[in-house]
């Protein structure tokens, strides 16, 4: 939880709000990943990218 303080502390000082989409896209993208390694639908997951 440090880490998420210290990004968020960053975003907001260096007023670097534009981040926040990217980032959350990336996390999206990233659990989307993880949940989906062990289903039938992975090949078609893995196709997007």
């Amino acid at each position: 939880m440090e880490f998420i303080k210290d990004l968020w502390g960053f975003l907001r000082v260096r007023k670097k709000y534009w981040l926040v989409p990217a980032i959350l896209v990336l996390l999206l993208f990233g659990v989307l990943i993880v949940l989906s390694s062990g289903s039938a639908i992975a090949p078609f997951i893995y196709t997007i990218f």
